[in-house]
């Protein structure tokens, strides 16, 4: 209740933003959900634009929380790469997962936009971690290496969210252990 206008716009943005999309859901939709003035809205955010931006920066401080979280739970540099799987796949159980909000918001972006500029944030971020920790475990090229296990990173959070078959991460666990021990030999 004694939440700041901000944070009840933030809150009320990421669930209706998730579960609806950056694109179809109104500012009125978001401002009512939050129990808050329109001005509040441009006050603090500017525009809708903003909003998503702030939303989606939000989205990525956890992803990366929840991430580093999984590797920091791991000693070998091995197991840490696989971590960031097994940190996704932690979220292909609940029945709220609806997807990688990135390519949700950035499907129907413009180009500049600020779903744009925070997916190209978001990606550059998890394919620098790839590399790092492919770097780490020794993998002879690690940007290369990065590359194809972001592909199936994105691949199994789109097969999570579309055939509603949270074990598929078992699938893309093996792949991504193929590629690494491939890539250390």
């Amino acid at each position: 209740m004694g939440a700041s206008a901000r944070a009840r716009l933030l809150a009320a943005a990421d669930e209706l933003f998730y579960d609806e999309g950056v694109h179809t859901v109104g500012i009125d939709r978001i401002i009512e959900r939050a129990g808050v003035a329109k001005a509040s809205l441009y006050n603090t955010f500017g525009s809708k634009d903003e909003l998503i931006r702030a939303y989606l920066e939000s989205r990525h401080a956890r992803t990366a929380a929840r991430i580093t979280a999984a590797i920091e739970q791991r000693t070998s540099p091995r197991d840490r790469l696989l971590a960031v799987f097994e940190a996704q796949a932690a979220l292909f159980d609940d029945p709220a997962f609806h997807g990688c909000a990135f390519a949700s918001a950035s499907a129907e972006a413009r180009p500049g936009s600020a779903a744009a500029q925070m997916t190209d944030v978001y990606r550059s971020w998890l394919r620098a971690l790839f590399t790092d920790l492919g770097a780490k475990a020794g993998a002879r090229e690690p940007e290369a290496l990065a590359r194809q296990l972001h592909l199936i990173y994105d691949g199994v959070g789109l097969s999570a969210r579309t055939d509603h078959d949270p074990t598929v991460s078992a699938v893309a666990r093996a792949a991504a252990t193929a590629l690494l021990d491939a890539a250390l030999r």
